[in-house]
């Protein structure tokens, strides 16, 4: 049985017939090859899958598509803007966090979770907010290092641009620089 669902996928809005049974993982990543998701355990433990629906982390893997109807997602692909990478996206590269590669959209998908909720986080606070997502092979002291990092990065941007006369912080998705 199909569904039609509407939903805002990056900024984008998607319109889409769907299986009902079929996953937010499945639909982003067949249905609008958006890659960066991974599949790993499909029982939401490794956090691979991790995307933001509602600016809210979730395992897309345990999310049904028909779900997102109305809502909005953001991929790991979405959180950079016009070819420039994510504070969190260069940070994670410059402090080695990345060794296969295929955690790493779900734990930057988390950090900027984070950063949104706490622009200073604790280290106690980063551990928690990546505890839904595993590591094999980098190990966490450079992914905490890198979500600190960017984070430092986030809140001088946000000055800078507070300063500037807006009055309000960026969210990480509007800080390209």
């Amino acid at each position: 049985m199909k569904k039609t669902i509407t939903l805002e996928v990056n900024g984008v809005p998607e319109t889409a017939d769907v299986e009902v049974g079929t996953t937010l993982l499945r639909f982003l990543r067949d249905g609008l090859d958006l890659t960066g998701a991974k599949e790993g355990c499909n029982e939401g433990e490794c956090g691979s899958c991790m995307v933001l629906l509602d600016g809210r982390p979730v395992n897309s893997c345990l999310v049904l598509a028909v779900e997102a109807d109305g809502r909005s997602v953001t991929t790991i692909e979405g959180l950079g803007k016009d070819d420039v990478l994510h504070p969190l996206q260069k940070a994670f590269l410059s402090h080695a966090a990345i060794q296969c590669g295929f955690c790493t959209p779900g734990m930057i998908v988390s950090a900027a979770a984070l950063l949104r909720e706490k622009p200073d986080p604790s280290e106690d606070d980063v551990r928690k907010a990546l505890a839904g997502n595993l590591c094999r092979c980098t190990g966490y002291r450079q992914i905490v290092d890198a979500v600190h990092a960017a984070a430092t990065e986030m809140r001088a941007a946000a000055s800078v641009d507070d300063e500037a006369g807006s009055g309000r912080l960026a969210a990480p998705e509007e800080v390209t620089a």
